[in-house]
Order: structure tokens, then sequence, then C-alpha cells
């Protein structure tokens, strides 16, 4: 659990889309989102009493929001906290009370909590362990999710390779109604993608969406928001739900999924046992028309069956699904470099000049990439998957270079004369060929930065053999340092190059366009 000082924006603001929007109890938020029930209410009621809208929540940016809901407070002197677990268990005992544990306390910490302070923090500690989950399942309420145990086999038809397909389940708490599919894994995609078909399928969302530990869904490897998968969130707010894990060693939690993963594979799995499947695609058929069959099928005990309980009690209460599917979308924590850009799996995307050496959250889908700043989006662009390159909105460039950046083309180039005159040459020829100076900025600091771990001597004799084979990069000049190819003899050729290119505009350039 979280305590609210811990908490960061991107939870605060959950915590109040779901107090706003989601019509829940501090309870349930509070589960859903790995936080204590204070917390919840915490925020809850300095949102409402600063009278704020979730219509003015969602145009705040970060500080704006924490200024007004949790201005940050001058720190209090550290007092020696309580052992609250030792507390529980202390009381359990025959005649120990409050007092005589307070009066323990207080004769090894005379600086400490008063007889009041002392048992309110043990209070809220008792409270978050008296969280529950009430196993009340309403129509349109609730979701359950999870893999099952089983998979099945996918033949390849040329190699006669192997794969096992994972099988998805969905259950409904209400009316039993059922959605399974196979996926080629269990990564976050794949999960994401069986959500967006699931509530296609129904035809609907329900309120929120409980389902296992599964580390694709809730333990993030994000480092900056590790309790839930910011995509997995994403999502759930794209379809105005939200995101209810299971606890831990709580088996009544997942018994409505892992009732229905049950009758999926003695129902599904278990009849496609004899069959052969040569790609998901026909699995997922096949699937599908057993599916219509468990669906249809009467309850034993009960009048009905999955289906019809379904259309005439639960689809009315779910609701309606967005006017187009979620779009699968990653998370990941950026830097903004000297360049004003920042880079994504070997791209390189702008951002205004203003934000350099600013951390920034990246948004990317397989189509645009957004950058956002304190929850406020300060760029976007289409997606570009060619590494090496940098994708430049002229808006985002400072009209001015050499009065508020830290680095300009002509100290760049006088930093590594200093090494040397071919890193010179080498760092000149960089910045010349690029459209844009500041897109080599980054690999001619890298090359500079060189001479601390090698030397300036041995990077000037790298620099001299990459300008004679054409290595005009970091890797290429980091190459022949690690391979010690600086130390060898150089045999040039004396071929005078010419190159012609409107790109490369010669030393000139700098020292006429960008003076010190």
């Amino acid at each position: 659990m979280q305590s609210g000082q811990e908490l960061t924006m991107r939870t605060i603001r959950e915590v109040l889309r779901l107090g706003f929007t989601g019509n829940l109890s501090l309870r349930d938020i509070a589960r859903s989102l790995r936080v204590t029930h204070p917390t919840v209410q915490k925020y809850l009621f300095a949102a409402k009493n600063a009278n704020l809208t979730w219509e003015q929540i969602v145009i705040m940016n970060d500080e704006q929001l924490r200024q007004v809901i949790a201005p940050r407070q001058p720190a209090e002197p550290t007092r020696p906290m309580p052992d609250c677990a030792y507390i529980h268990q202390e009381l359990k005992k025959p005649g120990v009370t409050f007092a005589l544990l307070w009066q323990e306390y207080k004769e090894s910490n005379p600086d400490g909590y008063q007889d009041t302070q002392f048992r309110n923090i043990y209070h809220k500690f008792a409270n978050t362990l008296r969280i529950s989950l009430r196993q009340v399942h309403k129509f349109g309420d609730a979701l359950f999710v999870d893999y099952a145990g089983q998979t099945v086999p996918i033949y390849d038809r040329i190699t006669g390779a192997i794969s096992e397909a994972q099988i998805f389940v969905a259950v409904l708490g209400a009316s039993n109604y059922t959605y399974a599919e196979a996926t080629a894994d269990q990564t976050l995609a794949s999960w994401i993608g069986s959500h967006v078909r699931t509530f296609t399928y129904f035809k609907g969302v329900p309120s929120k969406i409980v389902c296992d530990n599964l580390k694709s869904g809730v333990t993030s490897p994000c480092r900056y928001e590790p309790d839930l998968n910011p995509t997995y969130a994403d999502m759930a707010a794209h379809y105005g739900t939200f995101i209810l894990p299971a606890r831990v060693r709580h088996p009544k939690d997942k018994a409505k999924v892992e009732s229905g993963v049950l009758v999926v594979e003695r129902w599904i799995l278990a009849a496609l046992r004899n069959r052969k499947f040569f790609s998901l695609g026909q699995l997922n058929e096949a699937i599908r028309e057993l599916l219509i069959r468990l669906n249809g099928r009467p309850f034993q005990k009960l009048p009905g069956s999955r289906e019809s309980v379904f259309k005439e009690h639960e689809l009315p209460l779910l609701k309606q699904l967005p006017a187009y599917p979620y779009e699968y979308a990653q998370w990941k924590k950026a830097r903004v470099n000297i360049d004003y850009h920042i880079e994504l799996e070997g791209h390189y995307y702008s951002v205004p000049y203003q934000f350099i050496h600013q951390d920034v959250d990246v948004r990317s889908t397989a189509h645009t990439v957004e950058v956002l700043r304190n929850n406020q989006r300060i760029a976007s662009h289409a997606r570009n998957h060619d590494r090496g390159r940098f994708t430049t909105i002229h808006e985002h460039m400072p009209k001015s270079h050499q009065h508020f950046l830290e680095w300009t083309p002509t100290r760049i180039i006088a930093q590594s004369k200093k090494i040397g005159i071919k890193t010179g040459e080498l760092v000149e020829f960089i910045l010349s060929s690029r459209k844009y100076p500041e897109q080599g900025y980054r690999t001619c600091l890298g090359i500079i930065r060189l001479a601390k771990a090698y030397s300036p001597q041995r990077l000037e004799g790298a620099c001299q053999r990459a300008l004679v084979i054409g290595g005009h990069s970091y890797k290429s000049v980091h190459a022949i340092l690690k391979a010690g190819l600086d130390k060898q003899p150089l045999v040039q050729k004396m071929v005078q190059l010419t190159i012609n290119h409107n790109n490369i505009r010669g030393g000139e350039y700098f020292t006429n366009q960008h003076p010190n």
C-alpha cells in the first residue's frame, strides 16, 4: 500500500477520476489503486473542499493540481515511529493495553509521540488490515479475467515446430457470460488486445475489471509506477472502467474467474483435445463456435442460460463502448537531450527546446508518439521506426542558439579541436552533414567524451582512422578505440575525396551563423 505522501501525480489523478466519475465507494477506489482508504478520502476531500470539478482537474497540469490538493508542507522534526506490527501482535495477549504499550514506548523513546498520537498512528495502520472485498456480483458490475492453466499446441505446416497458444478467459460476474480466445503469449500487448476484443464481444463495458496479479497487467517493470501497469490503466480509462487486482492469498477474490477457467477447460479445450491446429486464427474460430454452445447451455438449477441472462439483465447495464477501440500504447520515461530530442527505440523526436534536460512521459502507439510534461502534451509525432534518424518540427527549434543554449555548433567544434586537428575535422564534418546541426550534438559530444576513457591522444588517432575509412559516427570511433586499431599504423590512400551535398555546409557556416 502507498501512503498519501508517496503517491505519484498519475495515481492522484486516477483517485480523482474514479471519485468524480466512477460512482465508486472509497474502499473500491483504494483497492483498485493499491492505496489506503484514508488516502483516497484525503485527496477527494481536498478536491471537493477546493470546489474543483472534474472538467477543471483535466486541464490542470501536475504542479497546479498539487498546489491545490497536496501543497508541500514544511518538514516536521522526525520522531521515533511506533512499531505498529509489534503493537498489533501484543494487543492480542491477555492483560496488554494501549496504556502499557505506550508507557513502554515512551520509556525507550522519551521524545516520542504522546498517547493520543500513538493511538492514532496504530489505528491508521490497523485500518489497512481491515479492507475487504464484498463478494456481491451485481449486473454490469464486474468482469473477471485470467489465463487458463492449459495451453493448446499450434503446429507449423513447414517445419513441424510446435508453439503453445495461451487461453485468455473473461467471465461477467452476475450472468457468468463467458469469452475466451487464444493468443500467442501472455505479453502486455496480448493482454490488452484480449481485453479490447472482450469488450467488443460483450458489446459493452462493466464497471470494474477484477484480475489476478499477472505481471503484464498489475506488476509493472516501470520504475516510476510499479503498482499498476500504466498501459493497463490507460486502457481502463479509455473504456471508463477501473482495475481491481485480486488480493494475494485471497482465493475468494478470484473464485469467479477460476470457475470460468474450469468451465472453458472442460467444455472447450477438452472438446478440442484431438484436433490439430496450424494457426491461431484456426484455433480461435473453433473456440468461437464452442463459446456459442457454452453460453447457450441451460443452467442445471436456475432458469435460462448464460446468454439469456446476459441479454436480459446484464447487457442493458453495461456501459456503452467508446467511439473507437483502444489503441495499444506503451509508456516510458525519457529525458530531453541538449538537442531538444527524446529517444524512442533508436529514433529521435523533437520537443520544444524550453524542455531541455527535463524528464517527460512518452506515450507511443503503432502510429503516434506523444510527449507529456506534468500530464500536458508538449509534442506529438507520427511514429517512425528508422533507427538513428530524427523527426524534427521546425517550431521546436530555438530562434537563436548562441545566447541561451548550453552548447552551440561553434563551441562543440572548438572543444573538439582542443583534443586534436582530426577530432575537430570529424566533429565539423558530422555537424555539417546534418539537416539541423543539433541532430549531430549527441554523436559529437559522445565522441569528445571518449577522450576521458581512452586519452586525447588515442581519440585523435581513432578520429584520423575514422575519417579515412568513412566511419563518421560515435559507434565507429568507439569500435576503433575498443579494438585498439588507433595504435596500428594507418595506410592512407592519397585520394582527394570531394563530396557535393546540400546539407554539407563547411566550418565557415558555423563561424558566420553561430558566433560565440
